[in-house]
């Protein structure tokens, strides 16, 4: 017998196994009315002052409040309703391919005062002496009649919709499919977020470890172990508000600047979202992204805008559909996509690197996702310097940072990794210089850069269940040879991490190609804090 009542759960463990990591366990509704929930989502991520924020609530609850408040420097609780009748609306099986469809509950209208950011809606629900509390966020940007801030923070939500398992299914593991055991390569925005992508406690663990690995121990993924034991998705530390987004945004206003915010599906819904903007910023993990969304940037650039990207792992292109409440993204399988044997064959949801797409992430953040991936996380480089090895010292992007050639930047504060983006490249009398076989350009510099891979070494400790292992290499090794041999794998194990600067058109990138670079200014880290600074100084204009 088990439970998600408030009685302790009975659940025997007959076998030893990494459950957490082995397991599709997922967020979602309960099918008994007599257990406890409460859920909510939005039509829309994205809300103007002025505008109408409808909640499609279902709860067991007889009755329900909300809490919607400012998550900045500071969190200021804005608004607060109670006593609302509660509702306990049916979710299809297919919500998470097809959405919720449940009905409004309540609305309520963006004020005039309410000032950019992201917005946490905390949902409360008690009964017989039981609560329990969720959360959703919405993203407030500027009144559009009003002069465009310096500063825009793009949330990616590609990724979190991509990781969102909340219902049963995402772009990774899912109940699709002949035997329900099939990840989705379509998915919905009409349903709530999974736990951990809003709000999360703090302590809660990161992809990567405090401290690396030690040789002879078992190898373990202790974000994964948290989330199954605290009842949180899986997938909370790779994506979500509250792992990237909220820290970058934080760390930003508390140092004075201002920021305004959007969504990647506001870029790809209004293609000139980023017209007037000084400086664009990206950060965590954007490793989705449609044609219509990577197309502004690449507008914005040329025509003079300047791109502060602080994320890794720019790997798959995607598709939003039926008004921006639907994304498509086959990608392993992408010869199942019906848009390759289209006349626009470029949009097949595959890595931007490999055919029928062609179009290489270097031509536009000046790196690439298939050069890089793994770093910090289990054995992937797991005893690794945890750090970006300083080339070009001299770059006003390091300075006053007190770094020489050779220094490691973030090993301390661990900001390299869990994936990250890189180059082909070759060494010139100790100096990086792109090999331009990848898409790459020749002023495309190299500031500094740290190692990859796709392999997961087994270190075959006896318990130990890997995570990664060898599926990934595997992958490239066929995408890019055609077939998976010893030569092949060994050619796909190893990648890069990279620092770049990029004078694009008539406009300038830099790229700290990592997922983690947030971990370096949650930390305080004083050199990651003053290169930030450098670039968001250079690029913008600071309060």
């Amino acid at each position: 017998m088990t439970s998600e009542g408030t009685s302790p759960a009975i659940t025997p463990r007959t076998r030893a196994r990494a459950r957490h990591i082995l397991d599709h366990y997922y967020i979602g509704p309960t099918r008994d009315t007599q257990e406890l929930e409460i859920w909510a989502y939005t039509p829309r991520m994205t809300y103007t002052p002025g505008e109408e924020v409808v909640l499609h609530v279902s709860t067991t609850a007889a009755h329900w409040s909300y809490e919607v408040g400012r998550d900045g420097a500071k969190y200021e609780p804005l608004l607060c309703v109670e006593g609302l009748p509660g509702m306990h609306q049916k979710t299809p099986t297919e919500c998470s391919v097809s959405g919720c469809n449940w009905a409004e509950s309540t609305s309520f209208t963006v004020p005039d005062d309410w000032r950019p950011g992201g917005y946490l809606i905390t949902l409360k629900a008690q009964q017989n002496g039981d609560c329990v509390e969720e959360h959703h966020l919405i993203v407030v940007r500027s009144a559009p009649h009003l002069p465009p801030k310096p500063y825009l923070l793009v949330c990616a939500t590609g990724t979190w919709l991509a990781y969102n398992c909340w219902g049963g299914s995402n772009h990774y593991e899912g109940i699709t499919g002949p035997e329900g055991n099939s990840f989705s390569p379509v998915v919905s925005t009409q349903r709530p977020w999974s736990r951990g992508f809003c709000k999360l406690p703090v302590g809660a663990p990161r992809a990567l470890p405090d401290q690396p690995l030690k040789h002879g121990e078992m190898t373990r993924y202790p974000y994964m172990e948290w989330a199954y034991a605290y009842g949180y998705s899986k997938k909370y530390a790779s994506a979500g508000w509250a792992s990237y987004e909220r820290h970058f945004a934080r760390w930003a206003e508390s140092e004075g600047y201002e920021l305004d915010f959007c969504t990647q599906h506001d870029l790809d819904a209004d293609p000139g979202r980023l017209d007037g903007h000084e400086c664009i910023i990206f950060v965590g993990h954007d490793e989705y992204w449609s044609a219509k969304m990577r197309d502004s940037v690449d507008a914005y650039v040329d025509a003079g805008g300047r791109v502060a990207r602080f994320a890794g792992n720019f790997l798959w292109q995607t598709r939003i559909s039926d008004e921006g409440r639907t994304q498509t993204c086959y990608k392993y399988e992408a010869e199942r996509d019906p848009m390759i044997d289209s006349s626009t064959p470029l949009l097949t949801t595959a890595a931007w690197e490999l055919p029928p797409v062609n179009r290489p992430g270097a031509q536009t953040f000046g790196v690439n996702a298939l050069r890089g991936v793994y770093a910090g996380l289990g054995r992937c480089v797991g005893n690794g310097a945890g750090g970006f090895t300083i080339y070009r010292p001299e770059h006003w992007v390091f300075e006053g940072a007190g770094l020489g050639y050779g220094d490691v930047l973030g090993a301390v504060s661990r900001i390299f990794g869990y994936e990250v983006d890189g180059l082909d490249y070759h060494m010139i009398d100790g100096l990086p210089f792109p090999s331009c076989t990848d898409g790459a350009v020749p002023e495309i510099n190299i500031l500094a850069i740290g190692l990859a891979t796709n392999i997961e070494v087994d270190t075959q400790v006896w318990g130990e269940t890997l995570y990664i292992g060898s599926a990934d290499a595997e992958f490239k090794a066929k995408a890019l040879f055609g077939e998976v041999n010893s030569n092949t794998l060994d050619a796909s194990a190893r990648g890069n991490g990279m620092i770049i600067n990029w004078k694009k058109g008539n406009g300038e990138v830099v790229t700290a190609a990592t997922c983690e670079w947030v971990s370096g200014l949650m930390q305080g880290d004083p050199q990651v804090a003053q290169i930030t600074k450098n670039i968001l100084n250079r690029f913008g204009r600071p309060a």
